[in-house]
């Protein structure tokens, strides 16, 4: 068994209080892998930490080959503004910019890669407006284009799926398949546990320290979800602060 990612007793702090707390375990490489748990159990937090946007507390994580250059971060939609006037092919060419760098120029080739990443999520014919203009589930589907064309070998998606229609969940999920089916290494924090059961092999049930991890059918027993919601009830935000902050 090849892992993608380790993870090393990791703490990651949020006001100076555990997020993620004492984590151990590991990603197989080409798994498909849901987080799950109670608000505020330290989901996005664990993202964020293994994306490089926060460090951690303590603990480390240990990443197979090159992989920590080779990841795709899809946030949630909550966390990007809509309001700056930037079209759909625009945003999806960002996912050019490992290739490119800052002040690459983008070609004709380039610009048909988007294209095809556009129509590879419905949207062929939305390039040219604005991504003020578009539904929420639209929008989902440019970021999906985006992360096609950063062709990444670890992929992390934070509720990719919420708060947009049947239709477009299906079809995304049918994008998420095709990754996992060419072994790409995914992650993705979820809510919806029956989507779970449905389309992720693997689990990790989080409860700001793991409650379990492994196949989804084990990881997600009644006596799992219990014990993760008995954890949550018993969080004490009064607890001793740690060494420093990070960001949620």
């Amino acid at each position: 068994m090849t892992f993608a990612l380790q993870v090393h007793n990791l703490t990651v702090a949020y006001r100076r209080h555990p997020a993620v707390h004492h984590l151990t375990g590991a990603f197989i490489r080409g798994s498909l892998t849901a987080i799950v748990g109670p608000n505020g159990a330290g989901k996005t937090s664990l993202l964020a930490a293994i994306s490089g946007q926060v460090q951690p507390v303590e603990g480390s994580f240990s990443f197979s080959g090159n992989l920590q250059r080779q990841i795709a971060y899809l946030p949630q939609q909550a966390d990007l503004d809509r309001g700056f006037p930037i079209r759909v092919l625009d945003v999806v060419m960002l996912g050019h910019w490992r290739r490119v760098g800052a002040f690459g120029k983008m070609n004709a080739a380039l610009r048909n890669d988007a294209l095809e990443a556009l129509a590879a999520v419905g949207l062929s014919e939305f390039g040219n407006r604005l991504v003020g203009e578009l539904s929420a589930g639209q929008f989902q589907r440019v970021l999906f284009a985006r992360v096609l064309l950063q062709d990444a070998q670890l992929i992390l998606m934070d509720e990719p799926f919420n708060a947009i229609d049947a239709r477009t969940t299906a079809d995304l999920l049918q994008v998420v398949k095709r990754w996992h089916s060419e072994k790409r290494t995914v992650i993705a924090v979820l809510h919806d546990i029956e989507q779970v059961r449905e389309h992720f092999p693997q689990t990790l049930l989080l409860a700001r320290e793991p409650v379990a991890w492994g196949e989804t059918s084990l990881v997600l027993s009644a006596e799992n979800l219990f014990r993760a919601r008995q954890m949550a009830e018993a969080w004490n935000e009064d607890a001793a602060t740690c060494r420093q902050g990070v960001a949620a």
